[in-house]
């Protein structure tokens, strides 16, 4: 299964919401992610743009836009981002692949 990213902001009502009644989020997160036959690795707390990151496998990009849809749709996120990882594997046959063609391949010339 493709492995994911997502970078999610929680809106202004959802973090007084966790001020006031403090909890973990994570076990609300694998329920979503293993509905649509997807796996939650790692969930996140983090600074800066996004509250949380959450590292997850699903098996299409499909299940993912599904699942990042869920999540706004149920008001909690002011956003979420998703970026398809690569395994390293996945990464060296890329670079193969280009490297069959990148010789035929012509950068812009003013």
């Amino acid at each position: 299964m493709p492995y994911y990213m997502a970078q999610v902001g929680y809106k202004d009502e959802q973090v007084k919401a966790l001020i006031s009644n403090p909890q973990n989020r994570a076990e609300e997160a694998r329920k979503v992610v293993e509905a649509f036959g997807g796996k939650l690795h790692h969930f996140f707390f983090a600074f800066g743009e996004s509250d949380l990151i959450i590292i997850a496998e699903a098996p299409d990009n499909e299940s993912m836009a599904a699942i990042a849809m869920a999540v706004t749709g149920a008001g909690t996120a002011s956003h979420f981002r998703t970026t398809v990882l690569l395994t390293m594997d996945e990464a060296v046959n890329a670079m193969k692949k280009a490297g069959s063609v990148v010789s035929d391949y012509k950068a812009p010339s003013g």
